[in-house]
């Protein structure tokens, strides 16, 4: 199969499965079969562009001019070929923890569910391989509406009040700044082509360059920057599923994508560097990383508690783009992979306790692990990528994070990311520690883990942060290119 083929196909199969969720509403076993069906062949797709293609940046295929310079259009380089084998990957995974978590939980609307999932896939592939700015603003859009329904899945006042807090934030950031951000860059470079080394050196300087920076850092809500972060703790009363989805698969991993995109192809590293312009960006992101970890530490509900964490982990992606450096740039990119992995792990896991206890505070888990060994050792496992231990995938994320921090002489970073790591300890391992050394009569009997489709998904992810620690090589390698005309 050709690569311009397979990348259409890659939005097509899943906004396919879309319409047969709603065709085939009332067979469930037919339509999650589909959509099962759907998620790998999205993933094959996307592994025949890797075969086709490598990490080689490919020529863009335009579906149509909408003015000079504006086209709607996708190619292949590496750092959006990375993001779409993570999210059609983890798609497999998820949709057969949703189907556990949604029957064992008996949980509403399916068919709407899964339909609008598949819909935030078929966008996600649109933001992966968009060629342009524009393009990937239309598909960032797309991704926003199809996850709202998600979040707003349970109906109840409070997820209805968590979804308009998710919409309103998240469309208010990138029409109000983001979209601003791509007209004023249209206006001053005629074009808005990824390209590598940026495209606004020599159209744009002073403190403008630092303004348009920031119009884009704050416009991309779903990075989650402090304080345009408060949309993530909100959707959390979406079902688990969703969360997953949130915060390992699409649309955080949408925003940080965006984040580097801009960075390495509409400023261009050198740039960002010889301006210093996003020097202010780099404290934000360290503020925010403690910050977050902090409140975190007082969350006793795990999914808040997780949700703050993720707004910790993006913020390590922002770091490493504003950096300016190759290897920050390098460790932004395989962050992505890493935190997606180990983050994907946790939530699942807390979908699995809540399935099969219904317990959703830390506090109630004392003696939970003694009954749920699986579970919590998947959780053991993700905690332990996040913080960054090896052998575990976070742990090359964060020492290339580190050697950008070092190639600028920036102390200071450094010891921000060893404090959150530290962090992250106390607010991770306190439930794993519970779970398996405290002991409750109310949590003890024979292992009751949640349905096997609850516990396995989870269980397969954490071997995955294990695998990703002896790919890093791999994948590290795989990225370089998108550094390779960088000069520090």
């Amino acid at each position: 199969m050709d690569t311009t083929t397979a990348i259409f196909l890659s939005m097509l199969i899943p906004a396919g499965a879309t319409l047969t969720n709603i065709l085939f509403k009332e067979n469930e076993n037919l339509r999650d079969g589909l959509t099962f069906a759907a998620a790998i062949a999205t993933f094959l797709v996307v592994l025949n562009i890797l075969w086709n293609e490598g990490n080689a940046t490919t020529e863009a295929v335009a579906l149509f001019e909408i003015l000079p310079g504006i086209d709607i259009a996708f190619n292949v380089e590496p750092l959006g070929l990375m993001f779409a084998i993570i999210a059609s990957g983890l798609w497999i995974v998820t949709h057969v923890y949703g189907l556990g978590y949604m029957r064992g939980n008996n949980e509403k609307h399916h068919a709407r569910f899964f339909a609008c999932f598949s819909f935030a896939i078929a966008s996600v592939m649109g933001i992966a391989f968009a060629s342009n700015m524009f393009t990937l603003f239309l598909f960032y859009e797309l991704l926003t509406l199809s996850t709202y329904p998600l979040v707003a899945h349970k109906g109840t006042p409070e997820a209805i009040r968590g979804a308009r807090t998710y919409l309103g934030i998240l469309i208010g950031t990138s029409i109000g700044l983001q979209l601003i951000a791509v007209i004023w860059t249209w206006v001053l470079a005629g074009t808005l082509d990824f390209t590598l080394g940026g495209i606004l050196d020599g159209h744009i300087s002073g403190p403008l360059v630092a303004v348009l920076l920031a119009l884009y850092a704050f416009g991309i809500g779903k990075a989650a920057l402090m304080p345009f972060h408060r949309w993530l703790p909100a959707a959390m009363v979406a079902p688990t599923p969703v969360s997953a989805l949130l915060h390992a698969v699409a649309v955080v991993k949408a925003g940080v994508f965006t984040m580097l995109k801009v960075g390495i192809y509409i400023f261009g590293i050198d740039f960002l560097a010889e301006t210093g312009a996003s020097v202010w960006l780099m404290w934000l992101a360290a503020f925010s990383i403690v910050a977050a970890s902090v409140v975190a530490m007082t969350k006793d509900n795990l999914k808040a508690r997780l949700a703050y964490s993720t707004i910790s982990q993006l913020s390590y992606i922002t770091l490493g783009m504003a950096l300016a450096t190759s290897m920050g740039a390098l460790g932004g990119g395989v962050h992505i992979a890493m935190h997606a992995m180990g983050k994907i792990t946790l939530f699942m896991c807390a979908g699995s306790i809540y399935v099969a206890t219904h317990k959703t505070n830390i506090s109630q888990m004392t003696g939970l692990g003694r009954i749920m060994p699986i579970t919590f050792g998947a959780f053991l496992v993700g905690s332990l990528s996040i913080i960054g231990l090896p052998p575990l995938g976070g742990s090359w994320s964060k020492w290339l994070l580190i050697m950008g921090a070092a190639d600028t002489g920036q102390l200071i970073m450094i010891g921000v990311l060893m404090v959150s790591s530290l962090l992250n300890v106390f607010y991770l391992l306190p439930v794993v520690g519970r779970g398996f050394f405290l002991k409750d009569p109310d949590n003890s009997g024979p292992v009751a883990e949640a349905p096997l489709m609850c516990w396995l998904p989870p269980a397969l992810t954490a071997l995955g942060c294990f695998v990703l620690f002896f790919s890093g090589g791999a994948i590290l390698e795989f990225l370089s290119p998108i550094v390779a005309n960088v000069t520090n």
